[in-house]
Protein backbone atom coordinates (compact mmCIF):
# COMPACT_ATOMS: atom_id res chain seq x y z
CA UNK A 1 0.00 0.00 0.00
CA UNK A 2 1.22 3.46 -0.92
CA UNK A 3 1.31 6.29 1.57
CA UNK A 4 3.18 6.98 5.33
CA UNK A 5 5.45 4.00 6.83
CA UNK A 6 3.24 2.80 9.82
CA UNK A 7 5.43 1.51 12.85
CA UNK A 8 2.31 -0.50 14.53
CA UNK A 9 -0.97 -1.26 14.03
CA UNK A 10 -3.45 1.02 15.70
CA UNK A 11 -3.63 -1.72 19.13
CA UNK A 12 0.33 -1.77 19.54
CA UNK A 13 0.66 2.05 20.00
CA UNK A 14 0.80 2.98 23.59
CA UNK A 15 -2.40 4.79 23.89
CA UNK A 16 -2.38 7.63 26.80
CA UNK A 17 -6.16 8.49 26.39
CA UNK A 18 -6.43 5.08 27.89
CA UNK A 19 -4.21 6.47 30.94
CA UNK A 20 -6.77 9.72 30.99
CA UNK A 21 -9.45 7.20 30.81
CA UNK A 22 -8.17 5.94 34.06
CA UNK A 23 -7.82 8.57 35.97
CA UNK A 24 -11.10 10.50 34.74
CA UNK A 25 -12.97 7.44 34.93
CA UNK A 26 -15.18 8.87 37.57
CA UNK A 27 -16.19 12.09 35.59
CA UNK A 28 -16.16 10.29 32.46
CA UNK A 29 -18.90 7.87 33.51
CA UNK A 30 -21.33 11.27 35.02
CA UNK A 31 -20.14 12.97 31.50
CA UNK A 32 -21.76 10.15 30.07
CA UNK A 33 -24.82 10.06 31.79
CA UNK A 34 -25.07 13.51 31.12
CA UNK A 35 -25.12 12.77 27.80
CA UNK A 36 -27.60 10.27 27.54
CA UNK A 37 -29.86 12.28 29.06
CA UNK A 38 -29.73 15.09 26.66
CA UNK A 39 -29.62 12.87 23.62
CA UNK A 40 -33.26 12.00 25.25
CA UNK A 41 -36.24 12.98 23.58
CA UNK A 42 -39.72 12.26 22.89
CA UNK A 43 -39.11 12.59 19.15
CA UNK A 44 -38.44 9.29 18.58
CA UNK A 45 -35.71 9.60 15.44
CA UNK A 46 -33.50 11.98 17.97
CA UNK A 47 -32.38 9.29 20.30
CA UNK A 48 -32.33 6.73 17.73
CA UNK A 49 -29.56 8.81 15.85
CA UNK A 50 -27.95 10.01 18.62
CA UNK A 51 -27.68 6.31 19.92
CA UNK A 52 -25.86 5.23 16.26
CA UNK A 53 -23.37 8.39 17.02
CA UNK A 54 -22.37 6.61 20.69
CA UNK A 55 -22.66 3.39 19.38
CA UNK A 56 -19.95 4.18 16.60
CA UNK A 57 -17.61 5.09 19.31
CA UNK A 58 -14.59 8.05 19.67
CA UNK A 59 -12.96 8.22 22.60
CA UNK A 60 -14.57 11.62 23.92
CA UNK A 61 -10.82 13.30 23.72
CA UNK A 62 -12.09 17.10 24.13
CA UNK A 63 -14.27 16.24 27.11
CA UNK A 64 -11.25 14.37 28.29
CA UNK A 65 -9.51 17.34 27.70
CA UNK A 66 -12.10 19.56 29.91
CA UNK A 67 -11.83 17.05 32.92
CA UNK A 68 -7.98 16.51 32.83
CA UNK A 69 -7.81 20.47 33.06
CA UNK A 70 -10.33 21.00 35.44
CA UNK A 71 -8.42 18.21 38.21
CA UNK A 72 -5.08 19.41 37.25
CA UNK A 73 -5.86 22.93 38.54
CA UNK A 74 -7.19 21.68 41.51
CA UNK A 75 -11.27 22.35 41.15
CA UNK A 76 -13.32 20.76 43.26
CA UNK A 77 -16.81 21.26 42.00
CA UNK A 78 -19.44 20.09 39.44
CA UNK A 79 -19.65 22.83 37.06
CA UNK A 80 -16.60 21.27 34.23
CA UNK A 81 -18.99 17.96 33.83
CA UNK A 82 -21.76 20.36 32.34
CA UNK A 83 -18.79 21.84 30.52
CA UNK A 84 -17.24 18.79 29.14
CA UNK A 85 -20.64 17.59 27.97
CA UNK A 86 -21.57 20.42 26.33
CA UNK A 87 -17.88 19.82 24.66
CA UNK A 88 -18.72 16.83 23.48
CA UNK A 89 -21.91 17.51 22.22
CA UNK A 90 -20.60 20.72 19.57
CA UNK A 91 -18.41 18.58 18.36
CA UNK A 92 -20.91 15.57 17.69
CA UNK A 93 -22.96 18.29 16.17
CA UNK A 94 -20.51 19.40 14.24
CA UNK A 95 -19.45 15.95 12.41
CA UNK A 96 -23.07 15.53 11.90
CA UNK A 97 -23.29 18.79 9.76
CA UNK A 98 -20.22 18.22 8.22
CA UNK A 99 -20.85 15.15 7.14
CA UNK A 100 -23.87 16.57 4.89
CA UNK A 101 -21.56 18.95 3.63
CA UNK A 102 -19.32 16.45 2.85
CA UNK A 103 -21.39 13.73 1.59
CA UNK A 104 -19.39 11.43 3.53
CA UNK A 105 -20.87 8.01 3.49
CA UNK A 106 -18.53 6.72 6.19
CA UNK A 107 -17.83 7.97 9.92
CA UNK A 108 -15.72 6.38 12.35
CA UNK A 109 -15.79 3.45 10.16
CA UNK A 110 -19.44 3.41 9.99
CA UNK A 111 -22.00 4.23 8.36
CA UNK A 112 -22.70 8.00 8.69
CA UNK A 113 -25.90 9.36 10.20
CA UNK A 114 -26.82 11.34 6.50
CA UNK A 115 -26.14 8.14 5.03
CA UNK A 116 -28.56 6.17 6.91
CA UNK A 117 -31.26 8.64 7.68
CA UNK A 118 -31.12 11.66 5.54
CA UNK A 119 -29.04 15.03 5.14
CA UNK A 120 -32.31 16.97 6.52
CA UNK A 121 -32.74 14.65 9.62
CA UNK A 122 -29.03 15.02 10.35
CA UNK A 123 -28.75 18.90 9.90
CA UNK A 124 -32.07 19.27 12.52
CA UNK A 125 -30.66 16.43 14.91
CA UNK A 126 -27.64 18.51 14.80
CA UNK A 127 -29.16 21.52 15.34
CA UNK A 128 -30.79 19.97 18.65
CA UNK A 129 -27.29 19.00 19.77
CA UNK A 130 -26.20 22.19 19.38
CA UNK A 131 -28.80 23.69 21.56
CA UNK A 132 -28.91 20.87 24.73
CA UNK A 133 -24.63 22.29 24.69
CA UNK A 134 -25.60 25.95 25.71
CA UNK A 135 -28.27 24.35 27.85
CA UNK A 136 -25.27 22.90 29.94
CA UNK A 137 -23.49 25.94 29.78
CA UNK A 138 -25.27 27.40 31.40
CA UNK A 139 -25.97 24.98 33.86
CA UNK A 140 -22.07 25.00 34.47
CA UNK A 141 -23.01 28.63 36.47
CA UNK A 142 -19.90 30.63 34.21
CA UNK A 143 -20.78 32.76 32.27
CA UNK A 144 -17.18 32.89 31.33
CA UNK A 145 -17.03 29.84 30.56
CA UNK A 146 -20.29 30.32 28.11
CA UNK A 147 -18.96 33.05 26.35
CA UNK A 148 -15.42 31.13 25.71
CA UNK A 149 -17.79 27.93 24.03
CA UNK A 150 -20.23 29.81 22.39
CA UNK A 151 -17.20 31.79 20.63
CA UNK A 152 -15.52 28.75 20.08
CA UNK A 153 -18.85 27.54 18.36
CA UNK A 154 -19.11 30.32 16.41
CA UNK A 155 -15.88 30.08 15.30
CA UNK A 156 -15.95 26.81 14.01
CA UNK A 157 -18.81 27.77 11.99
CA UNK A 158 -16.91 30.47 10.36
CA UNK A 159 -14.08 28.17 9.97
CA UNK A 160 -16.57 25.42 8.00
CA UNK A 161 -17.81 27.70 5.68
CA UNK A 162 -14.30 29.60 4.65
CA UNK A 163 -12.99 25.31 3.95
CA UNK A 164 -16.09 25.31 1.61
CA UNK A 165 -14.96 28.35 -0.19
CA UNK A 166 -12.14 26.55 -0.93
CA UNK A 167 -12.47 23.39 -2.25
CA UNK A 168 -11.23 22.66 -5.39
CA UNK A 169 -9.21 25.81 -5.42
CA UNK A 170 -5.88 25.13 -5.78
CA UNK A 171 -4.74 28.92 -5.42
CA UNK A 172 -5.22 28.29 -1.62
CA UNK A 173 -1.85 29.20 0.28
CA UNK A 174 -0.48 27.41 3.02
CA UNK A 175 -1.03 29.64 5.79
CA UNK A 176 -5.28 30.02 4.24
CA UNK A 177 -5.57 26.32 5.30
CA UNK A 178 -3.88 27.06 8.76
CA UNK A 179 -6.49 29.53 9.36
CA UNK A 180 -9.23 27.84 8.37
CA UNK A 181 -8.12 24.38 10.60
CA UNK A 182 -7.04 27.13 13.25
CA UNK A 183 -10.85 27.89 13.19
CA UNK A 184 -13.04 24.38 12.49
CA UNK A 185 -10.62 22.48 14.17
CA UNK A 186 -8.52 23.80 16.91
CA UNK A 187 -10.92 26.63 18.38
CA UNK A 188 -12.73 23.95 20.34
CA UNK A 189 -9.87 22.00 21.74
CA UNK A 190 -8.43 25.13 22.95
CA UNK A 191 -11.71 26.00 24.12
CA UNK A 192 -11.89 22.57 25.69
CA UNK A 193 -8.99 23.36 27.72
CA UNK A 194 -9.73 26.45 28.40
CA UNK A 195 -12.79 26.60 29.99
CA UNK A 196 -11.53 24.39 33.31
CA UNK A 197 -9.57 27.15 34.73
CA UNK A 198 -11.79 29.82 34.02
CA UNK A 199 -14.92 27.97 35.86
CA UNK A 200 -11.93 27.19 38.89
CA UNK A 201 -11.22 31.19 38.59
CA UNK A 202 -7.31 30.82 38.22
CA UNK A 203 -4.99 33.11 37.18
CA UNK A 204 -5.08 34.22 33.33
CA UNK A 205 -1.16 33.19 33.28
CA UNK A 206 -2.93 29.67 33.51
CA UNK A 207 -6.08 30.21 31.52
CA UNK A 208 -3.78 31.45 28.63
CA UNK A 209 -1.63 28.36 29.13
CA UNK A 210 -4.37 26.01 28.65
CA UNK A 211 -5.98 27.12 25.47
CA UNK A 212 -2.68 27.26 23.83
CA UNK A 213 -1.94 23.70 25.08
CA UNK A 214 -5.30 23.31 23.28
CA UNK A 215 -5.08 25.03 19.89
CA UNK A 216 -1.67 23.45 19.56
CA UNK A 217 -3.02 19.73 20.19
CA UNK A 218 -6.10 20.79 17.78
CA UNK A 219 -3.35 22.13 15.25
CA UNK A 220 -1.42 19.08 15.37
CA UNK A 221 -4.10 16.53 15.37
CA UNK A 222 -5.40 17.98 12.05
CA UNK A 223 -2.53 17.93 10.14
CA UNK A 224 -1.60 14.34 11.00
CA UNK A 225 -5.02 13.70 9.76
CA UNK A 226 -3.73 15.45 6.86
CA UNK A 227 -1.27 13.89 5.98
CA UNK A 228 -3.34 10.16 7.16
CA UNK A 229 -5.78 10.52 4.12
CA UNK A 230 -2.98 10.01 1.85
CA UNK A 231 -1.58 6.90 2.78
CA UNK A 232 -2.79 5.74 6.52
CA UNK A 233 -4.75 3.36 7.75
CA UNK A 234 -8.36 4.12 7.99
CA UNK A 235 -8.88 2.71 11.12
CA UNK A 236 -6.95 5.50 12.42
CA UNK A 237 -9.36 7.87 11.19
CA UNK A 238 -12.83 6.39 11.05
CA UNK A 239 -12.85 7.53 7.85
CA UNK A 240 -11.61 6.00 4.31
CA UNK A 241 -8.20 6.86 3.14
CA UNK A 242 -8.41 9.03 0.50
CA UNK A 243 -11.76 10.78 1.74
CA UNK A 244 -10.12 14.37 1.85
CA UNK A 245 -8.88 13.81 -2.31
CA UNK A 246 -12.04 12.49 -3.00
CA UNK A 247 -14.23 15.21 -2.08
CA UNK A 248 -11.78 18.03 -3.62
CA UNK A 249 -10.56 19.60 -0.44
CA UNK A 250 -7.39 21.45 -0.25
CA UNK A 251 -4.86 20.45 3.12
CA UNK A 252 -1.68 21.39 3.83
CA UNK A 253 0.04 18.57 1.70
CA UNK A 254 -1.69 19.67 -1.08
CA UNK A 255 -0.55 23.48 -0.84
CA UNK A 256 3.07 22.31 0.25
CA UNK A 257 3.48 20.34 -3.08
CA UNK A 258 1.25 23.35 -5.25
CA UNK A 259 4.15 25.93 -4.25
CA UNK A 260 6.67 23.85 -5.96
CA UNK A 261 4.28 22.50 -8.63
CA UNK A 262 5.63 21.44 -12.20
CA UNK A 263 2.82 22.86 -14.96
CA UNK A 264 1.84 19.20 -15.20
CA UNK A 265 1.42 18.92 -11.84
CA UNK A 266 -0.62 21.92 -11.44
CA UNK A 267 -2.91 20.35 -14.02
CA UNK A 268 -3.40 17.08 -12.42
CA UNK A 269 -4.37 19.09 -9.35
CA UNK A 270 -6.44 21.61 -11.16
CA UNK A 271 -8.31 18.44 -13.16
CA UNK A 272 -8.98 16.28 -9.61
CA UNK A 273 -9.40 18.30 -7.07
CA UNK A 274 -10.50 21.70 -9.21
CA UNK A 275 -12.84 19.78 -11.57
CA UNK A 276 -13.26 16.53 -9.01
CA UNK A 277 -12.35 15.14 -12.61
CA UNK A 278 -10.94 11.52 -11.07
CA UNK A 279 -10.27 8.16 -12.90
CA UNK A 280 -8.38 4.72 -11.39
CA UNK A 281 -4.94 5.80 -9.57
CA UNK A 282 -5.22 9.28 -9.66
CA UNK A 283 -5.24 8.85 -5.61
CA UNK A 284 -1.77 6.69 -6.35
CA UNK A 285 -0.39 9.40 -8.47
CA UNK A 286 -1.55 12.16 -5.60
CA UNK A 287 0.36 10.46 -3.24
CA UNK A 288 3.57 9.96 -5.62
CA UNK A 289 3.34 13.64 -5.97
CA UNK A 290 3.21 15.03 -2.33
CA UNK A 291 6.16 12.43 -1.52
CA UNK A 292 8.14 13.64 -4.29
CA UNK A 293 7.68 17.45 -3.07
CA UNK A 294 7.92 15.58 0.85
CA UNK A 295 5.13 17.31 1.13
CA UNK A 296 3.79 14.56 3.80
CA UNK A 297 6.66 14.56 5.71
CA UNK A 298 6.92 18.36 5.65
CA UNK A 299 3.14 18.04 7.23
CA UNK A 300 4.27 15.52 10.04
CA UNK A 301 7.45 17.70 10.84
CA UNK A 302 4.41 21.21 11.37
CA UNK A 303 2.47 18.51 13.17
CA UNK A 304 5.18 17.86 15.68
CA UNK A 305 6.53 21.68 16.36
CA UNK A 306 2.72 21.86 17.17
CA UNK A 307 2.62 19.08 19.34
CA UNK A 308 5.65 20.58 21.08
CA UNK A 309 4.39 23.53 21.78
CA UNK A 310 1.01 22.09 23.38
CA UNK A 311 3.55 20.19 25.71
CA UNK A 312 5.65 23.67 26.50
CA UNK A 313 2.18 25.37 27.59
CA UNK A 314 2.05 22.72 30.32
CA UNK A 315 5.51 23.86 31.70
CA UNK A 316 3.51 27.14 33.88
CA UNK A 317 2.02 24.33 36.13
CA UNK A 318 3.36 22.44 38.65
CA UNK A 319 4.36 18.74 37.54
CA UNK A 320 1.62 15.92 38.32
CA UNK A 321 0.12 12.54 36.55
CA UNK A 322 -2.68 15.39 35.15
CA UNK A 323 0.30 17.28 33.05
CA UNK A 324 1.91 14.33 32.64
CA UNK A 325 -0.83 12.92 30.76
CA UNK A 326 -1.81 15.72 28.85
CA UNK A 327 1.82 15.90 27.62
CA UNK A 328 1.97 12.52 26.82
CA UNK A 329 -1.59 12.93 24.89
CA UNK A 330 0.71 15.94 22.65
CA UNK A 331 3.03 13.21 21.46
CA UNK A 332 0.42 10.28 21.06
CA UNK A 333 -1.50 13.00 18.80
CA UNK A 334 1.78 12.98 16.63
CA UNK A 335 3.01 9.06 16.70
CA UNK A 336 -0.22 7.38 15.33
CA UNK A 337 1.09 8.64 12.03
CA UNK A 338 3.51 5.67 11.90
Amino acid sequence: MNGLPLKDTPQAIPDPVTTLMALAGGDMVRVETLLNGRMASPVELIPELAAWLVKAGGKRIRPLITIASARMVGYEGEGHLALAGAVELIHTATLLHDDVVDESALRRGKASANHIWGNPQSVLVGDFLFAQAFMLMVDSGSLDALHVLSRAAAIIAEGEVRQLAMVGNVDTSRQSYMDVIDAKTAALFAAAAQVSPILAERPKAEQDALYTYGRELGLAFQLVDDALDYGGLAALLGKNTGDDFREGKITLPVTIALESASDDERGFWQRTLGGKDQKTGDLDAAIAILKGHDALDATLTQARAHAANAQSALSVFERNEWTEALSALAEFVVDRAY
